[in-house]
């Protein structure tokens, strides 16, 4: 008698999702992320109870065809690659066509979807995995997708959930990286009706920073732009004195997906060497934009790590980009003090630590490229003169828009001392 049988399709889609859907933030990325892919410019996320028991996310993107809303929820239908060759350049955030299956296989979906501006739209409804509605319904353009009491029939997978807090900060994790990769989107987050993400989506990405970190943090970062043939960098990255506690402020995006990557992390913090304190780490968002050739996507179930071809060059040229940028800021604050009143016996000095401005001829765009090899020579200049050589023309190309973009005097906060 015969051992081995095919499994039903309903038991290997419950397995799929145990490997696509971790938790509520797993939906929660897998969603905007087709969102994103299909052009939406704007991105509404809404969960209440930590995701557990609603996440909606609502765009207006180029939705899907009415033919098309059943097919998109069986096990690898996709429209993003249509032959073997397309593995090898991958230039959108999901395609294996495992995700909406997944998700319906564990939990409660409803999809609404129109693919054009007349009002006429589909609406799904999968309940476990089994279809329970079908039918037109009006609809304006884009995907309005909500997903409901996530693991209800797979009880064991819901005890093991964490607290509804912990679940929401991973979602926000998820939402903030999508927000630093794609500044040019507005995207929105809710959790039981209070936002706590807002995002301008103007493409301003110090806009973004300061929605996410904070305008205070914004107002430390200096851009960077590097490029060589076949990598280009650009972003910011955070003075020391905005260093973390752990490597959470530190986002790497390849061509528009934020990935970890331990190489990667580790050639920013050698680029910053003794200029942070032991198990302390820079706030840097790094956009890489490469071939997609140079670059495999399909090494991780959540696509969340990459393998690059040529990593060592990579993590160089990454290297030395933020150690070019890194040598033409002024790194040590001037202290100014101030009488501000005077006593019996004693004046009230006021101490305010600013940082003078940038050098003069670092303007707005400056770029990184051909600062590298000073860089690679290790000639980390001390920051007390600026960074500049013995001429006198500056080194670190990244100008300091932060203070500007918001109207905000350079000064850092001062300290008051009596």
């Amino acid at each position: 008698m015969a051992k081995i049988a095919i499994l039903d399709e309903h038991i290997a889609n419950q397995i799929a999702a145990g490997e696509v859907v971790e938790r509520p933030a797993s939906v929660v990325k897998e969603l905007v992320e087709n969102a994103i892919d299909a052009g939406a410019t704007k991105i509404e996320v809404a969960v209440e109870e930590g995701g557990l028991q609603l996440i909606r996310v609502t765009d207006n993107g180029s939705g899907i065809e009415p033919d098309d809303c059943e097919t998109a929820f069986y096990r690898h239908a996709t429209s993003k690659i249509t032959s073997g060759r397309d593995l090898f350049q991958i230039r959108s955030l999901g395609f294996r066509g495992e995700a909406l299956p997944s998700i319906a296989a564990v939990a409660k979906v409803r999809l609404v979807s129109s693919s054009n501006d007349t009002g006429l739209g589909r609406v799904i409804e999968i309940e476990g995995g089994s279809l329970k509605l079908n039918e037109d319904i009006a609809a304006p353009q884009g995907t309005d997708i909500a997903v409901k009491e996530l693991f209800y029939n797979t009880p064991a997978r819901l005890k093991y959930m964490k607290t509804i807090q912990t679940e929401l900060g991973h979602i926000s994790d998820v939402m903030y990286r999508q927000a630093l990769a794609h500044p040019e989107i507005a995207f929105a987050l809710r959790h039981n009706g209070n936002t706590l993400l807002q995002s301008p989506g103007g493409g301003d990405l110090l806009q973004v920073i300061a929605a996410i970190y904070g305008v205070n943090a914004s107002k430390g970062m200096v851009a960077i732009e590097a490029e060589d043939l076949d990598y280009r960098i650009t972003g910011f990255i955070g003075r020391p004195d905005l260093a973390r506690s752990n490597r959470g402020g530190m986002s790497t995006i390849v061509n528009g997906r934020y990935i970890r990557n331990q190489g990667l992390h580790q050639a920013i913090l050698r680029a910053y060497h003794t200029l942070l304190p032991i198990n302390r780490y820079p706030l840097v968002v790094l956009m890489l934009d490469m071939h997609p050739s140079l670059v495999d996507v399909n090494v991780h179930p959540a696509k969340l790590e990459v393998r690059f071809s040529k990593e060592p060059e990579l993590n160089g040229f990454v290297e030395n980009s933020v150690r070019a940028v890194l040598n033409g800021q002024v790194l040590i604050p001037q202290v100014v003090r101030q009488t501000i009143g005077k006593g019996p016996n004693r004046s009230v000095i006021q101490e305010q630590f600013h940082f003078p401005a940038p050098p003069l001829g670092a303007e707005e765009g400056a770029s990184a490229t051909g600062q590298t090899a000073a860089a690679a020579e290790g000639t980390l200049r001390p920051p007390g003169n600026g960074g500049a050589p013995a001429g006198g023309a500056p080194i670190g190309g990244a100008p300091q828009r932060s203070a500007a973009a918001f109207g905000a005097p350079a000064a850092a906060e001062g300290l008051t001392l009596r």
